[in-house]
């Protein structure tokens, strides 16, 4: 009988706790809806809130928006894009500023959250053009003037160096700095503090609690301001597809014992990027470890190690860093060399030396290289051609399939789920990333109780609005690609690009003649001048029909008196277009030269 009371004591218990449980979370969930839907429409009432993104959404790189709060305007990031394989002859990609033109007088300043090259790339161009403070962190702004110090441009920037959890204020804005982790020092999110709210926006960032330099992400800052109200996060979606937590950058310095141990006596060479100097650190240490000594080649990793040892974001025992013009002067099994080119980039270090044209490294089989990075999207094919050179030349590659050599500066879905469940943000809008990234992200957030009606997925040039309505979409605003060959910036275009897909495609075709300005006869041509369409000893016979055609279509215009070459010319591009397809199925730039005497 004594057992079945307590055993019936025992059940009313675990009832009682578990009702009470149950009741305590929907009474907290309650106050938690109650607390945000009056902090937000009391809030929400005031002056509404525009968000422009001119980068960064639907894209990986260029990142750049505009926050508007009134008459007030603020820039965060001013990043650069890399051209695709469509983009022929062209260095960089840079947001079209069009829409910050038109509003330069209500802009205050540019925010920076790290110093990634697609965060910073464009602010030397920016700065050309309109002078605005500009703030970031001690390495942020550290890397920004190494870009302006090359364009001559140092001296007139306004650069300001914040630290984390300091307020900026930017009219009725405010902007304080949250401490990230990624895959570069200094990293920042921000809480952008409005008359309508708090905006979160992450920047980019992962949750790495041993961080090889700087302080773990300040997550104590994120959830306060969860808990006083978040009305919208913008966060880092470029891992919202890879599930669980992003593994931490000691990892690969584990590895990087590993292999260091397995080269033995041969020479090692590490490709990375250049801004990640958590990893650059990691193989000064094992460098020490291992008694070697450590160069550097490739103009963007020197600069940026240069600028990093400077600011003591690089620990350097004396000694132990060479220039790459001394490596001859030691074993090769003394040597490790820290490269650019792990993205496969044509003109890198590293594809230098697969290509045999690198002035002060030769290839052979007594190297051991490491390729430290995983390949951006678009990149597979550059990378997998240099691993394939480099083999070719007998050295030992290692790259991210066979070794755990590299890890992501980006969370994974626990981490972003972490982020969501700190902010408690009433809205929501994933950012950084292509749209497959930015719709994984946001069905994570609907996964986390948000509600889709609460959720936008924008695009650049697409303005987001928050006012008493809720979020939405406000119309749009000039935005693109503004494109950088050599010392041009925007001159080429489209059109232009379109021209150099044809030449590289099917060639060029000049036709040119000399006419009797009175009558219009030929005095001499027509010749024709192929380049990249066919081979000519091959095709006289189609040259020479081609050749006959125009002389017809001179014949022709004289007969009708036309005098406009406006009108010869067009003439003889379509109708010798027209013959070349049909003879064969390709369709060259046409460019007559018409000259009259």
């Amino acid at each position: 009988m004594n057992q079945e009371n307590e055993k019936s004591i025992k059940m009313n218990r675990r009832t009682n706790y578990n009702h009470n449980s149950r009741e305590n979370h929907v009474v907290r969930q309650n106050q938690f809806q109650k607390r945000r839907q009056y902090t937000s429409n009391r809030n929400v009432r005031r002056t509404p809130i525009r968000i422009v993104p001119l980068g960064g959404l639907n894209e990986i790189g260029k990142n750049m928006t505009c926050f508007e709060c009134g008459q007030d305007m603020i820039i965060v990031d001013c990043g650069m894009g890399f051209p695709d394989p469509e983009m022929l002859g062209v260095d960089l990609v840079l947001p079209d500023y069009t829409y910050v033109e038109k509003n330069i007088e209500r802009l205050r300043g540019i925010v920076i959250t790290h110093g990634h090259e697609d965060h910073i790339g464009g602010v030397p161009f920016f700065l050309k053009k309109y002078k605005v403070p500009l703030y970031g962190t001690r390495l942020t702004i550290g890397l920004i003037e190494e870009k302006l110090k090359e364009h001559g441009l140092l001296n007139k920037a306004q650069l300001n160096v914040c630290a984390p959890k300091q307020m900026i204020k930017f009219g009725c804005m405010s902007v304080e700095m949250v401490t990230v982790n990624h895959s570069i020092p200094d990293a920042v999110g921000l809480a952008i503090h409005t008359p309508a709210g708090v905006i979160v926006h992450t920047g980019d960032f992962k949750v790495d609690y041993n961080p090889i330099e700087g302080d773990v992400i300040d997550l104590a800052r994120f959830a306060e301001l969860g808990s006083r109200g978040v009305l919208l996060l913008m966060a880092d979606s470029t891992n919202a597809e890879r599930p669980g937590y992003t593994k931490p950058e000691r990892q690969v310095g584990e590895s990087f014992q590993k292999l260091f141990n397995e080269a033995g006596n041969r020479r090692i060479i590490v490709a990375s990027f250049s801004s990640n100097i958590h990893r650059i650190q990691q193989i000064i240490d094992n460098a020490i470890k291992y008694n070697r000594r450590v160069a550097v080649s490739g103009r963007s990793m020197e600069n940026v190690v240069e600028k990093a040892v400077e600011l003591g974001y690089l620990k350097v025992p004396e000694g132990i860093m060479i220039p790459i013009d001394a490596i001859s002067r030691y074993p090769r099994e003394q040597i490790i060399i820290v490269t650019t080119g792990s993205q496969g980039e044509p003109m890198s270090a590293l594809s230098r030396m697969a290509a045999g044209t690198h002035k002060k490294v030769s290839i052979s089989s007594e190297d051991f290289i490491i390729i430290s990075a995983s390949p951006i999207p678009g990149n597979e094919k550059l990378v997998t051609n240099v691993v394939n050179e480099l083999m070719r030349l007998g050295s030992k590659v290692i790259y991210e399939k066979m070794y755990e050599v590299h890890t992501s500066g980006h969370a994974c879905q626990d981490e972003l789920k972490m982020m969501l469940s700190l902010t408690k943000p009433q809205y929501f809008m994933p950012v950084h990333g292509e749209y497959k990234h930015l719709k994984a992200h946001a069905e994570l957030a609907i996964s986390m109780g948000i509600p889709a009606s609460n959720i936008v997925i924008g695009d650049i040039g697409q303005v987001v609005e928050i006012d008493s309505k809720g979020i939405h979409f406000g119309g749009t605003v000039p935005a693109g690609c503004v494109f950088v060959d050599g010392l041009g910036v925007g001159d080429v275009g489209s059109i232009v690009l379109r021209d150099r897909k044809i030449l590289s495609q099917d060639g060029l075709i000049v036709v040119v003649a000399t006419i009797d300005r009175e009558t219009g006869q030929i005095i001499s041509g027509p010749d024709l001048v192929s380049r990249g369409f066919v081979y000519v000893r091959e095709s006289e016979e189609l040259l020479d029909e081609a050749r006959r055609l125009v002389r017809r279509v001179f014949d022709k215009c004289a007969k009708n008196h036309i005098h406009e070459w406006t009108l010869y010319k067009t003439d003889i591009k379509e109708e010798l277009s027209s013959f070349i397809f049909r003879k064969t199925r390709r369709n060259p730039m046409i460019l007559p030269i018409i000259m009259e005497v």
